[in-house]
């Protein structure tokens, strides 16, 4: 048993560093089955559906190739040299913003972004599945950061108002009919003047793999590197219309704005 809440306390002390790899084999390595989903099946359908859940448990080991313009994800010089510029941008739009305190990462995956928030305050990673946590643990290790690391789906109801709130690459998987629904959680879970900050994918025809098909009707085909292939939600939302939706959710402030190809960046406060 690994308990979330110390995991970050390893930081450089070899020996806690030890003792979680260990542990991490000898989860992996258990007799006892594990179920891939640890949630009830409310939060399965909320996802999505359950192909929505065993396709990012299954595309957890490559999921960086993605961010890095690796293999399959490599689009050429220029066009990964586009998406690189857009990534710092994003990364430097995210350090500028005013977060501090407690803050709370929904959908996290692998945590790309969590070393970033971890610095600023005292970090809640969830996800709603173990396989890409085990990713950002590793991660937030490797730059000696501590966060409260805990399987949560993002659809759950908060448990408390925190003074920051972030999601990466999570509002373009929440279908229109419930974006409203999603976004008033959002407002749950911040306290007044809180800020909520999310960055997300606009379309691109070079920001998936070379050999996936062009999303369309808020439906994307994903194929792995081994082969397999899930059909997803994912929805390009404009600006403007993420701009109305947070403002009706009961945000003081909403502005979305974009990176030149890639990227939309959303901030709002919290009325």
């Amino acid at each position: 048993m690994l308990c979330p809440e110390c995991v970050g306390r390893a930081q450089d002390n070899d020996f806690l560093r030890f003792r979680l790899r260990e542990g991490l084999r000898r989860r992996s390595e258990a007799t006892e089955p594990r179920p891939a989903s640890p949630l009830p099946p409310a939060a399965g359908q909320a996802f999505g559906d359950d192909s929505m859940l065993a396709y990012y448990a299954a595309r957890a080991p490559e999921y960086d190739d993605w961010y890095l313009r690796r293999g399959r994800y490599s689009h050429g010089v220029i066009a990964d040299a586009a998406w690189n510029a857009d990534l710092d941008s994003a990364t430097q739009w995210l350090d500028a913003l005013p977060i501090a305190g407690e803050i709370v990462e929904l959908a996290a995956g692998t945590g790309w972004w969590s070393p970033l928030l971890a610095s600023k305050g005292q970090l809640w990673l969830y996800d709603a599945l173990e396989e890409p946590l085990d990713k950002a643990r590793d991660r937030l290790l490797a730059h000696n950061l501590a966060a409260h690391i805990h399987v949560r789906d993002a659809w759950a109801e908060p448990d408390r108002q925190v003074d920051a709130l972030f999601f990466g690459f999570w509002v373009s998987h929440v279908p229109r009919a419930r974006l409203a629904e999603f976004l008033g959680i959002c407002r749950h879970w911040l306290k007044d003047g809180a800020t909520l900050a999310f960055i997300d994918s606009r379309r691109d025809q070079d920001a998936g793999a070379g050999d996936g098909a062009t999303p369309a009707d808020d439906v994307s085909t994903r194929r792995l590197a081994d082969g397999r292939e899930f059909t997803i939600p994912k929805i390009y939302y404009e600006p403007a219309e993420l701009e109305q939706a947070l403002l009706a959710a009961g945000f003081a402030s909403a502005q979305v704005t974009t990176t030149p190809r890639f990227f939309l960046l959303g901030e709002a406060t919290a009325a």
